[in-house]
C-alpha cells in the first residue's frame, strides 16, 4: 500500500515509508533464556568446591583416618605435596620377638637382665613399641608386671622410627620380684 501525503503549504506530494510494524512478541515460556557469563563455569566450580571440601575433611580428620591401612597411602601422598604431617604409625602386633633372654645380673644380686632383639614388620615406619615385661614362677603365677616405655628401655627418647624390616637389640635391668623368677613373657603395646 502506498501512501502519499500533500503539503498543505508546498502544494507537493510527498511519498511516505510504510509504518514500522509493531514488534513480534514471544510468549514467555518460548523465549530463550539470557545467557549469563558465569553458567559456563558454574558445573566446574561446584566441582572445584566439593573437592576443595573433600581434601579439607581428609586433612581435618588425618590422625584418625592414618591408623586405618585403607587410607594412610593417600594421606601420605596428600600430605608430601602439601607438606602437613601425619602421627606415627602404630601397630604393636607387627612387632616379632627374635630373641629375648631374662637372666639373673651378674654384677648386681636381686637385678635381672633382659635383652630382647625385635622387627618391625609394618608396612610404614613406626614409633618404639611400649614393651610389657611378666614374671612368672615355676607354676605360671604372675610375680611381677611392668609396662616398659622406650624411653626406660632405651635410655633416653628415640630419635627415629622403626623402618619396616628394621631390627632392634635391647638390654635393660629390672629387679626380681621374688627368688623363684623362672619364666618371663614379652608384649608389645
Amino acid at each position: 500500500m502506498d501512501h502519499t501525503a500533500v503539503a498543505a503549504d508546498a502544494g507537493t506530494a510527498i511519498a511516505t515509508a510504510p509504518a514500522p510494524a509493531a514488534p513480534a512478541t514471544t510468549a514467555a515460556f518460548a523465549a530463550q533464556p539470557r545467557r549469563r557469563g558465569w553458567s559456563r563455569w558454574r558445573w566446574p566450580l561446584i566441582v572445584l568446591l566439593a573437592l576443595a571440601l573433600v581434601l579439607q575433611i581428609l586433612l581435618a580428620d588425618r590422625a584418625r583416618l592414618a591408623e586405618d591401612p585403607r587410607w594412610r597411602p593417600l594421606l601420605e601422598t596428600v600430605c608430601g605435596v602439601l607438606h602437613c604431617s601425619l602421627p606415627a604409625w602404630h601397630e604393636p602386633t607387627a612387632f616379632t620377638m627374635l630373641d629375648r633372654k631374662v637372666r639373673p645380673a651378674s654384677q648386681a644380686p636381686g637385678a635381672l637382665r633382659v635383652d630382647a632383639t625385635f622387627r618391625n614388620d609394618a608396612r610404614w615406619p613406626q614409633a618404639w613399641p611400649a614393651l610389657q615385661l611378666v614374671l612368672s614362677d615355676a607354676d605360671g603365677r604372675v610375680l611381677g608386671s611392668r609396662v616398659f616405655q622406650p624411653t626406660e628401655y632405651l635410655g633416653a627418647a628415640p630419635e627415629a622410627l622403626l623402618s619396616p624390616g628394621q631390627s632392634a637389640q635391647i638390654t635393660f635391668m629390672v629387679q626380681e620380684p621374688a627368688p623363684g623368677t623362672v619364666a618371663f613373657s614379652f608384649e608389645f603395646r
